[in-house]
């Protein structure tokens, strides 16, 4: 079995880079740490995340649904400065949850950027560490 040491990165795609590079950078506030003609390179926290254009169609979730996502997580005083933040900024929240029990237990809030994608930003309690 392979042993990996975590996940280095994954990849959000967009299909217009320079309005998604300035959404999540100026509007959520992730750190810019690159760009190519075709990606852009973020941090957030200790971890990394790229924005990568697409040419074929970008895969969306039923209206109102939120399996394919990307979450994010952040602590308690952010989680509530996302929730008042977002909205003034024209973002909506179109989902929150408190979750009590469960593979990730914490408050969340989930959002669409530009391209429909789905981020989630959780507060996290608690995570499983074995099979649920």
């Amino acid at each position: 079995m392979l042993r990996t040491e975590g996940v280095l990165h994954f990849t959000i795609p967009v299909k217009d880079l320079d309005r998604a590079e300035q959404f999540y950078t100026a509007t959520l506030g992730f750190q810019k740490i690159g760009r190519t003609d075709r990606i852009v390179f973020l941090r957030a926290g200790e971890d990394y995340f790229n924005l990568a254009y697409s040419e074929g169609p970008i895969t969306q979730n039923a209206s109102n649904r939120h399996e394919i996502h990307s979450a994010f997580r952040v602590v308690p005083q952010v989680y509530d400065q996302i929730i008042e933040s977002l909205p003034q900024q024209g973002v909506a929240i179109f989902k929150q949850e408190d979750r009590r029990a469960g593979v990730f237990v914490g408050r969340s809030a989930y959002i669409r950027d530009p391209d429909g994608n789905v981020i989630e930003f959780i507060d996290l309690v608690r995570a499983a560490t074995g099979p649920a």
